[in-house]
């Protein structure tokens, strides 16, 4: 599946993640899991309600989430950051 990041999501990587080299790793980790198999129980996706309802999250950390959606077979990473941040 081919990875593709929104520049929403780019940036709030850059000022989130980026800057913290742990969080950077389990990211990098959880994306990895991810990829091979969403349905990894570490992943704790879930479907989103309201005005997010055609997107999805995984958990990167107990807080960090990843707000996605697949389209085409493409895997799109639109969001990144807290649980407050994101949601």
């Amino acid at each position: 599946m081919k990875v593709r990041y929104h520049k929403t999501f780019l940036k709030n990587y850059k000022k989130r993640i980026a800057t913290n080299k742990r969080l950077e790793r389990k990211f990098l980790q959880q994306l990895e899991h991810f990829l091979k198999n969403p349905t990894n129980p570490s992943l704790r996706d879930h479907k989103l309600v309201g005005k997010k309802s055609s997107y999805r999250a995984f958990s990167v950390t107990g807080d960090i989430r990843v707000i996605y959606r697949t389209v085409e077979g493409e895997l799109w990473l639109y969001d990144i950051g807290s649980h407050n941040q994101v949601y």
